[in-house]
């Protein structure tokens, strides 16, 4: 922890506090040791991963890459073909003909699928359907999506390295860092029936350790966010176990679940909710610890003179304001990717207890309130972290741009 890691920007953590550098950095040390070696214990074996085989993969059944040549609308009533249309009309099905290789693929779009806008040119994935050697039918699969979604996240990734510069690159870093957990050991430990809550606490707090170093650099200040994120991580966990119980919530409230629960046997459904609830709101969590660490930093900067108990209260004043709007993006964020099951919902014209207390949605308003209960603990758990070790009156330098140091 006394290392100094500069990015090209004036220190702003004043002078190297050497003593508590390194006692910190030991703490550190244990807390990652210890993580390491839970999740050496945790991860599962080879043949303990349920791997299930491609529905599209009999024998017969192909995907194929093709590209639209035709598309010509019908009325799905049966009143026989209409003119060529590149968009659809309610009630329209489309018979579409596309290239797929040397072959030629004809299939039909219902309303449903067609309402997406296929058009001539489209590249897209055709099911080829030939069992037995029979002659092939078709059907459509899917768009192909690979170009697009790449040029967004090159935007993206740009934007970030640009505006962020080298937080921002090192932020992308730890994206890299964070899928390659969860989808190294948070899902397979999760598939093979190991304790769900403690593979993603033990995940989260891997992602943590390495993410907010990587992205804030190495500082007293980031191991202040980092004990309060650890602290909101375990309150958290804590949490969502006795949300999980005490609302009975199963996991089992769609036909994916269905379908997970026969694919893995072993997992625990019902842990993995609660395992959600600790991942879901590493984000926003990260995002508050952070944000309260680097103000009690600043603060102490403009009043040097100031007591922890005035530094605590002064923070906190902007801790609340974070938790407001903190509680705003949890929902948001949910009301946005279930606007789908919401819609339906509204549609049967159900009452807004029915809505909330059946499985689907309960689960994820579950979700939220635990995720919103664990970032309101961590703001004042990390403002008091952050209060006490931030430089003391003597030690603290003038306010100036962002900086890594110890």
């Amino acid at each position: 922890m006394s290392h100094s890691h500069s990015h090209a920007t004036p220190p702003s953590d004043g002078p190297p506090r050497r003593t508590l550098a390194l006692v910190l950095a030991a703490i550190v040390g244990v807390i990652a040791v210890v993580t390491l070696v839970a999740m050496a214990l945790l991860w599962p074996a080879d043949e303990d991963v349920p791997k299930a085989q491609d529905p599209y993969a009999a024998e017969g059944v192909s995907r194929v890459p093709a590209v639209v040549e035709s598309v010509r609308a019908f009325d799905c009533g049966g009143d026989g073909l209409g003119p060529d249309q590149t968009q659809a009309r309610a009630g329209d099905c489309a018979e579409v003909t596309a290239q797929a290789g040397d072959e030629t693929a004809t299939f039909t779009l219902d309303p449903t699928r067609w309402a997406s806008g296929m058009k001539v040119g489209d590249e897209i994935q055709v099911l080829r359907i030939a069992p037995d050697g029979q002659p092939a039918s078709w059907e459509f699969y899917d768009f192909e999506r690979g170009f697009p979604l790449a040029a967004i996240a090159a935007v993206f990734g740009l934007l970030v390295v640009v505006v962020a510069r080298w937080r921002g690159l090192f932020a992308i870093a730890g994206i890299g860092v964070t899928l390659v957990v969860l989808l190294g050991f948070v899902m397979p430990a999760l598939l093979s029936g190991t304790n769900a809550l403690l593979v993603a606490t033990v995940g989260s707090a891997a992602i943590m350790i390495v993410v907010l170093y990587l992205a804030h650099g190495i500082s007293i200040r980031t191991t202040s966010a980092l004990f309060g994120t650890l602290v909101g991580l375990a309150l958290t966990a804590v949490l969502g176990a006795w949300a999980t119980d005490w609302s009975h919530l199963t996991g089992v409230a769609s036909d994916d679940d269905r379908l997970l629960a026969a694919v893995a046997t072993s997992a625990d459904l019902s842990g993995i909710v609660a395992a959600s609830m600790v991942i879901a709101g590493l984000g926003v969590l990260n995002d508050v610890t952070v944000t309260q660490a680097s103000a009690v930093w600043e603060m102490r900067a403009l009043q040097p003179g100031a007591s922890r108990t005035q530094l605590f209260t002064s923070a906190m004043r902007i801790g609340r304001d974070h938790i407001a709007s903190s509680v705003y993006t949890l929902v948001f964020a949910y009301a946005g990717s279930a606007m789908t099951i919401l819609l339906l919902v509204s549609a049967y014209s159900q009452s807004l207890t029915q809505v909330a207390t059946s499985e689907e949605i309960g689960s994820e308003v579950a979700r939220t309130l635990v995720g919103a209960i664990g970032l309101v603990l961590a703001v004042p758990i990390t403002t008091a972290f952050a209060t006490l070790l931030a430089p003391r009156g003597e030690d603290v330098p003038a306010p100036g741009p962002d900086a890594v140091t110890a």
